[in-house]
């Protein structure tokens, strides 16, 4: 657990005692913190009867608290928690800012942090594992994995590699990552900026704002321009330059077999200059590419049968995270459709030239229907089970089955990896009916 002897003796309210918040009151109590906790459910609450105290800080006097932590699932822009907590001065922040201010009283290390509207979680593991490969003490966390203050603090050298999302970061407000990293800003999660893009992009480029002098910022270059938050005297890495500088080839893309696709040839090309900066030689970078498993529901390879290849790219949630897959595969069959989060096909349309037939599905299958029928042949699918069914019927060998939605999964699943998990399911049935 990593805590600090700064909580000692303070005032705290946590909301939201899900994963991170349950982390958080643990790692405050254990520093001798006096904790105020909530959640909405009882089950949630249980736990802490007895060793802290349970009320809903939107209902108490907040005089003498110290800081109000949320769980980013918050939304601030709606949620009575941000105006009641300003009307005592308290500040309302997340466990990534805890972290931040526990630092001093770690071993010396560094922090990589990692945000951008898609690939956060395939950079911040390939980050992780091309320093563990290489035996570097590392970790990761913030949206990734365990909850940071849940694990044990790193020895001395060691780096912490964190994927923040911009709820995070708009709970955070003194870490100072020595790698900073901004992959991509497409628009995404405007309900919580009030349709605004520019305070999105505001809150993302917050992550340079608090870096300070010598510490080094990765972006591409469209995006830096049009940000000018960096640091003074931070020292700034354009992506589309990695590869003329590094010593390490975008050809070698061929080497990287779950790194396929041109989004993943940029996400590796952020994971290459922060393992640089890091110190890390071309040939344990190289290694690291040539070794890294993937992630599930990411342009996951689940299965194959009759040469047909299946693939779970469940995680692409917006047609601009659907556009790589698409860009990675020749005749797909492609499953699209969910809660959409924006009208049309997006950056989706310039690679409809590699789609063979769509299949569409839950509450926006019937407007992305009318964008696809001028360019493929369309089933009108409904469900995941039927649109897989439908696909393995028409698949030719040597062509691919994609599901790559394009949609939020919250019309039909419980969340993107409940709907991944399901259509690995149902290729397994497939593969097995055919004794692959």
């Amino acid at each position: 657990m990593i805590a600090s002897p700064a909580w000692n003796g303070r005032k705290y309210a946590v909301l939201g005692l899900a994963r991170s918040g349950r982390a958080t009151v643990n790692a405050l109590l254990s520093a001798g913190a006096e904790v105020t906790a909530w959640d909405e459910r009882s089950e949630a609450r249980a736990p802490f009867e007895g060793r802290a105290t349970l009320a809903d800080p939107v209902e108490i006097d907040l005089t003498g608290f110290d800081g109000v932590v949320v769980s980013p699932g918050v939304p601030l822009n709606t949620h009575p928690i941000k105006p009641h907590a300003d009307r005592f001065g308290v500040p309302v922040i997340g466990d990534i800012e805890l972290f931040a201010q526990a630092r001093g009283d770690l071993p010396p290390h560094r922090v990589v942090g990692i945000t951008g509207t898609n690939g956060k979680s395939t950079t911040t593991a390939l980050v992780h594992h091309i320093l563990k490969t290489a035996g570097v003490p590392t970790t990761m966390g913030g949206n990734i994995g365990l909850p940071i203050l849940e694990q044990e603090p790193l020895p001395e050298g060691g780096v912490y590699v964190l994927e923040l999302s911009s709820y995070q970061i708009d709970l955070t407000f003194s870490l100072a990552c020595e790698v900073a990293v901004l992959l991509n800003i497409t628009p995404d999660h405007l309900d919580r900026y009030n349709g605004d893009f520019a305070a999105y992009a505001a809150s993302k480029s917050r992550l340079f704002a608090m870096q300070t002098r010598g510490q080094n910022s990765i972006a591409r270059f469209t995006d830096a321009r049009s940000l000018g938050q960096f640091a003074e005297g931070s020292i700034a890495s354009i992506l589309e330059d990695v590869f003329k500088h590094r010593d390490i080839a975008a050809s070698e893309q061929a080497d990287w077999p779950s790194l396929q696709g041109p989004h993943n040839l940029e996400n590796a090309a952020a994971a290459i200059e922060a393992c640089d900066i890091l110190g890390l030689t071309a040939e344990r970078i190289r290694e690291g590419l040539r070794t890294f498993p993937g992630l599930p529901h990411r342009m996951e390879r689940v299965g194959e049968a009759r040469d047909i290849l299946y693939v779970n790219d469940s995680k692409a949630t917006n047609t601009a995270a659907a556009a790589p897959a698409l860009a990675a595969f020749d005749k797909i069959h492609w499953i699209v459709g969910g809660r959409a989060k924006e009208p049309g096909l997006g950056e989706c349309e310039q690679y409809m030239g590699r789609v063979t037939a769509a299949y569409t599905i839950g509450e926006a299958g019937d407007g992305f229907a009318e964008a696809l029928t001028p360019h493929c042949p369309v089933s009108r699918s409904g469900t995941l089970e039927k649109a897989i069914e439908l696909a393995s019927q028409v698949a030719r060998p040597g062509e691919t089955v994609l599901l790559s939605p394009a949609c939020a999964s919250f019309d039909q699943f419980r969340d993107f990896e409940d709907r991944g998990d399901q259509f690995r399911v149902l290729v397994h049935a497939i593969t097995r009916s055919e004794g692959i």
